[in-house]
């Protein structure tokens, strides 16, 4: 809701045949989704970064799945023309798209206007005005708890918490031995990768980052890692392995995240500049080849002074993968 207006909003990817004949009783249906969906779908985003596309009163669950989900889109070819609103607000389905982001589910909502949000006791409630810093990623930051936890690369190392004050996802920091706050220390800003850093994926370069930022910290006796649960560039690892399943396709990384919906990249560093700002630092070297978390740390307060290359990793499975981060998204390797 926002204001006087309330929409309910179901995810696509979870709504049940159930659920669906429930929300046909309460009026007509439109699939919010972003832009980028719409693009493969052939339907007409009027709405610049999103489209709503009206529900077809035959439409079943086997269609909306697959309006949502684009890993049958080659097998399964949807067919069109899809009609798209135009005009008058789409302000709650952007927010609703939104929602389902900060859920890690696909983005793509089913939304119908809520005339009389009272008679549906049973709901779950979101006011947009209040819910905006969680969504926009600005809900203040604090920490939990720190302890010492001894590393190979050093014995002096503190691991920190820090949880934002909405109460969702937490985020961590590795301090390696006592880097000076009136110094800039090295300072890597790493995003989770369970696939990477956990099981040695060869798909991505992200466990010889994580392993190579912690070596050079070790090495240089300080600095201090953030390791940023923003997996899979921000759209989570059930969307990561979605997105797999495309590469597999023939897609490439930046192709599969729009098929999916999704932007090039979703993570907000804004985050890490927050967590850095929090522990006393404003100056650091970062280990980085993405230029776009320089920009994103010069832009909220905390000064880069050198970009250090991290270009480690390369295996025959992630070529293509790199160089099109090189190519469509930037990275300097």
């Amino acid at each position: 809701m926002r204001g006087d207006r309330s929409v309910l909003a179901v995810s696509a990817e979870t709504v049940s045949a159930r659920r669906l004949a429930d929300l046909r009783g309460i009026g007509d249906l439109v699939l919010a989704v972003t832009a980028k969906r719409a693009a493969t779908l052939k339907a007409r985003a009027y709405d610049g970064d999103l489209a709503r596309i009206v529900v077809p009163g035959t439409a079943d669950i086997a269609w909306i799945r697959g309006m949502a989900d684009p890993s049958r889109d080659l097998a399964m070819p949807l067919k069109g023309p899809h009609q798209s609103l135009r005009g008058g607000s789409a302000d709650l389905h952007r927010a609703a798209i939104r929602l389902a982001k900060s859920a890690r589910l696909l983005p793509a909502m089913l939304v119908t206007d809520l005339a009389d949000p009272a008679a549906y006791p049973g709901l779950t409630r979101v006011d947009m005005a209040r819910a905006e810093p969680v969504l926009d990623g600005s809900a203040e930051m604090h920490e939990v708890i720190s302890a010492r936890v001894p590393l190979h690369v050093s014995r002096a190392s503190l691991v920190h918490v820090f949880r934002p004050k909405d109460g969702s996802e937490e985020h961590y920091a590795i301090e390696i031995g006592k880097p000076r706050r009136d110094a800039a220390p090295l300072a890597r800003l790493h995003s989770a990768c369970f696939t990477g850093d956990l099981l040695g994926s060869l798909k991505c370069d992200c466990g010889p980052q994580l392993r190579g930022a912690l070596a050079a910290m070790g090495e240089a006796g300080e600095g201090v890692l953030l390791y940023l649960n923003q997996e899979g560039r921000g759209i989570g690892l059930a969307n990561k392995l979605r997105a797999y399943s495309l590469q597999d396709q023939g897609f490439d990384t930046v192709e599969a995240n729009h098929r999916l919906g999704f932007e090039d990249d979703e993570r907000d560093f804004r985050i890490g500049a927050d967590i850095l700002k929090s522990m006393g630092f404003s100056r650091i070297r970062l280990l980085t080849n993405n230029p776009a978390k320089v920009a994103m740390m010069q832009e909220n307060g905390i000064d880069v002074v050198e970009r250090v290359p991290l270009q480690v990793g390369l295996t025959p499975e992630n070529a293509a993968y790199l160089d099109t981060k090189a190519k469509k998204s930037g990275h300097i390797l």
